[in-house]
């Protein structure tokens, strides 16, 4: 060893910072990759323990949450990003590592924070949960990514639109490319409608209230949260949307149950089965599919005001527990059973009213569960079709003759809506029933874009809503 090496200064190890909203981002997308959770359900406990520390206010919970909900929307443009600046094939660099190199990636090219911080932030976070050798991995990489914009990128890693629509269109806008293919059949149309759509799937969803009718009311709601913070529906009558920012568990109304959070498609779809034309008796109701009980609430409030009662069936008990305590307290007559509503209890034709939302891909609600794009497979939908003909053919056998039937999923794959409905009308699969279709579009007065009918399909970039499907039925014979 020379002169000089030895007399300079060994640097002492410096220990990494914890920085509490990277940190607890990192926890929520590693729970969400480990135990295919979900991150509305892994994201508020997490937020809450937090909370708890005097050092973490809203300010920090609110970036923890774009970072967490960012990275997942836009998992697919930033793993093309990625790619193209390691030296290896994605599926060879770790997970957690990924991770962190997508929160980067979300910092430098989704939000304002400032390129240095967002590089800095990060590496110290790889420092924590990585170490230090990964650590100068990740920020080689993030320094790479941070040489250029978004758009730069986008131009570099996805092909020309007119070369290939779907891969261009899937890179561009972070979705699976058979979901692209899937939307766009299901929506018709050229670029720009597909375009439209799947930037709405990467906006935050607005928060939307139900005022359930009998138990509160919109006014009510209105009052609790001023001008400033409330805002009406688009569409039902029983919709307030929260502002930015707003905190559905303050409300009296939505801790006591009279009140719960309900997506207007949701909603609509409830109100439709309602009100649709119906001849002779309307004293008794089922929700098949009941689980996690809010169109059943809806419903359940429903009937109350015209005498009628309500069977909400949830095939899992755990599901059936969540009914129940969202029926609690409704003024109407109810019950809540664990039951397979493909294999019912009730006998035949013993129902005014039935719907069936029924288990599908969640296509629809790629707003609120981001991750479900990266999770689904063509195969899935396999998987669902037997379930979903056999919970609309149970239904219709349920329902008397005369009585209606809603068939709602929240997906707009058409193997999941009207193919369905067809199947099981024509007898595909089963003996045919004997059925008619309603024409749904004038039981949703006010809304605009509902097509060619009868049945009706929801956007979420027409018409604010999770992409609800709604087919009505009369059973005839």
């Amino acid at each position: 060893m020379n002169e000089q090496a030895r007399r300079r200064p060994h640097k002492p190890h410096r220990r990494p910072k914890k920085d509490p909203v990277r940190m607890l981002a990192f926890e929520a997308l590693r729970a969400v990759d480990e135990r295919d959770a979900y991150a509305n359900l892994v994201l508020p406990p997490l937020l809450k323990k937090a909370r708890e520390k005097d050092d973490f206010d809203a300010r920090d919970a609110a970036l923890a949450t774009e970072l967490v909900y960012g990275t997942l929307r836009r998992q697919g443009t930033y793993d093309a990003i990625i790619a193209a600046c390691v030296d290896r094939p994605l599926r060879e660099v770790d997970p957690p590592v990924l991770d962190v190199l997508a929160l980067g990636a979300h910092q430098l090219l989704g939000t304002r924070i400032p390129t240095h911080a967002a590089v800095s932030a990060s590496v110290e976070l790889a420092r924590v949960v990585l170490g230090d050798g990964r650590a100068k991995f990740v920020n080689a990489v993030l320094r790479k990514i941070a040489q250029d914009d978004l758009d730069t990128w986008l131009e570099r890693v996805a092909p020309p639109y007119d070369d290939d629509a779907e891969e261009h269109l899937a890179i561009v806008h972070s979705h699976p490319r058979w979901v692209v293919s899937a939307l766009w059949d299901s929506l018709g149309g050229g670029r720009a409608g597909i375009e439209d759509l799947l930037d709405a799937d990467n906006e935050r969803p607005e928060v939307t209230l139900v005022a359930r009718p009998g138990r509160s009311t919109t006014d009510e709601l209105f009052d609790v949260l001023g001008e400033e913070s409330g805002l009406p529906g688009r569409w039902s009558p029983y919709a307030v949307r929260l502002a930015e920012g707003g905190e559905p568990g303050a409300i009296e109304a939505v801790r006591e149950g009279r009140a719960g959070v309900q997506d207007e498609g949701s909603q609509l779809v409830a109100i439709a089965l309602a009100n649709a034309p119906l001849e002779g008796s309307d004293e008794r109701w089922l929700d098949g599919c009941a689980g996690p009980g809010g169109k059943a609430a809806l419903l359940a409030a429903l009937a109350a005001e015209r005498g009628a009662s309500l069977l909400a069936s949830e095939k899992q008990p755990h599901r059936a527990r969540l009914v129940e305590r969202a029926l609690a307290g409704n003024p109407g007559p109810y019950q809540v059973i664990a039951a397979d509503g493909t294999r019912p209890p009730w006998r035949p034709g013993s129902f005014d009213r039935v719907l069936v939302d029924v288990p599908c891909s969640g296509l629809g609600a790629l707003r609120r569960r981001p991750e479900a794009r990266w999770r689904r497979r063509p195969e899935d939908l396999e998987g669902f079709a037997p379930l979903q003909r056999g919970l609309l053919r149970e239904a219709l056998n349920a329902v008397r003759v005369g009585g209606v039937v809603g068939y709602a999923t929240c997906s707009p794959h058409l193997a999941e809506t009207r193919v369905v409905v067809d199947d099981v009308l024509k007898g595909r699969g089963g003996p045919p029933v004997e059925a008619e279709w309603l024409d749904a579009r004038p039981l949703m007065p006010g809304v605009p874009a509902l097509g060619d009918g009868p049945d009706v399909q929801l956007w979420p970039h027409l018409h604010g809503t999770d992409a609800m499907y709604l087919a009505l039925l009369r059973r005839t014979a």
